[in-house]
């Protein structure tokens, strides 16, 4: 399989098994590690950005989720209006952020209509801020309850400022798996197809899976094979992210997490499998930061951005990083104690400023994000 690797060959579903079982750590490693130089030499990117989170209520029931709350319960969670989703971004009004990520819960009154007024109040206000929003999952509610196909709800959303997708949603494709941890919300097709319809415009988005729970190796390849046959179709796909079950507060919370090890040899032969997808995020406030820096060895050339403390997702779900916020010096340095060139780059990847060799003051350095 080295060979291969090294040749520039494609792996088969038969191989990327066989890796999982057999592949040792320091084999998967250092043939990721070469990939991904070849790719992107030492360059590390990184945004700076924030998130919106409209609700963490929604009508779906997953057991991996510490994060919602059912709509009967939802005077234990949040929900925000336009106005107070504006005033998040304007917060940011005199900020050199470049990116604003929508993601949250599905909640029956915030339809098609809301979240259009939501995109075009943002894109007249600030136009240079790229929206990079909604999943599959929350899409594929607001078009049926719309009454459109995905392809007239995916114009409507481009029409009102949408320009990318976020890969959140995906999970396990696999209905063996999906059946048991997310039964009732978009499948893999449904899933896939909503992707397909944003690529095909020439919008880009993100991909991921969420892995170590009670998936088998063989489903975590299934998952990267349809991933990787739309992008042979499509050339839509930017990134590919990982993202690691995290147990704490929700209905799977018997399931031991993976073992950092086990983090570190999915994302390897993440970046071994998925040729044709460009770049491997490791998302540091899911991982932390010490274990985000380790990833850069194993094929990772992405650590997403400065979040400023602006998600719960996963601080909810037990993860190291309760209040995810780092600055672009904190950011950069991180990057360069691991050996690699920290590179700010846009949403697409356009790249914005080379970190390598700036000096940063103290007060840079300990400044809020």
């Amino acid at each position: 399989m080295a060979d291969k690797v090294l040749g520039q060959e494609r792996l088969t579903q038969e191989e990327g098994v066989i890796l999982f079982e057999k592949g040792d750590l320091g084999f998967v490693g250092a043939l990721a590690n070469h990939v991904r130089e070849r790719m992107h030499g030492d360059k590390t990117y990184f945004n700076r950005n924030f998130h919106i989170e409209p609700t963490n209520v929604c009508v779906f029931t997953c057991k991996f989720c510490s994060y919602s709350r059912l709509y009967k319960n939802r005077e234990d969670g949040w929900e925000l209006s336009v106005e107070q989703m504006m005033h998040i971004v304007q917060k940011y009004d005199n900020q050199p952020v470049t990116e604003v990520h929508i993601v949250g819960g599905v909640h029956p009154k915030m339809d098609l209509n809301f979240f259009c007024e939501l995109l075009q109040r943002i894109r007249a206000h600030r136009p240079d801020l790229h929206i990079k929003a909604f999943t599959p999952v929350e899409l594929d509610y607001m078009f049926r309850k719309a009454k459109l196909t995905v392809e007239e709800g995916m114009k409507k959303l481009y029409d009102a400022g949408l320009q990318s997708m976020p890969g959140g949603g995906a999970e396990i494709f696999h209905p063996e798996v999906r059946n048991e941890i997310c039964h009732d919300k978009v499948d893999a097709d449904g899933w896939l197809a909503i992707h397909r319809a944003a690529h095909n415009p020439g919008m880009h988005s993100n991909c991921t899976m969420l892995y170590g729970h009670v998936e088998k190796f063989w489903h975590r390849v299934d998952h990267m094979e349809r991933l990787r046959n739309l992008q042979d179709e499509t050339h839509g796909f930017n990134t590919f992210i990982p993202l690691k079950f995290r147990n704490k507060d929700n209905d799977m919370a018997h399931i031991p997490e993976s073992s950092v090890i086990e983090d570190l040899r999915m994302y390897a032969i993440a970046r071994l499998y998925m040729d044709n997808i460009p770049h491997l995020k490791a998302y540091w406030p899911m991982l932390g930061r010490n274990s985000a820096q380790l990833t850069l060895a194993f094929g990772v050339n992405d650590l997403d951005g400065t979040i400023d403390d602006t998600t719960k997702i996963y601080s909810m779900a037990g993860s190291e990083e309760q209040t995810p916020s780092m600055n672009t010096a904190q950011l950069a340095l991180l990057i360069r104690q691991a050996g690699r060139r920290p590179v700010e780059r846009d949403t697409v990847y356009n790249e914005i400023k080379d970190y390598t060799d700036v000096e940063f003051s103290d007060n840079e350095i300990l400044a809020k994000a």
